[in-house]
């Protein structure tokens, strides 16, 4: 699968996020809002999985019917990573 610029941008900004919770860590701020942006940081990774999920599971349906074969094992593979995630 080849992964879009969008895709790693997201990442690039979670790895920002992440940064700058472990620097509010470091100044000793306050829990609540040292919290609120790990809540952030994990959000933004959840639609990242998302949207790869979502691409990829897009990218093998149109593989699977040009083929002629049944869809059904990628939409479950899809629908495990998800459950997977969380």
């Amino acid at each position: 699968m080849e992964y879009s610029k969008e895709m790693k941008n997201r990442l690039k900004r979670v790895e920002g996020q992440i940064r700058g919770v472990l620097r509010m860590m470091e100044e000793e701020k306050d829990c609540k809002d040292v919290i609120t942006q790990l809540s952030a940081s994990r959000t933004a990774i959840d639609r990242t999985i998302g949207l790869i999920v979502g691409s990829n599971l897009e990218e093998c349906l149109r593989e699977q019917l040009s083929k002629g074969e049944s869809t059904e094992d990628v939409v479950k593979q899809a629908v495990e990573l998800l459950v997977k995630s969380r």
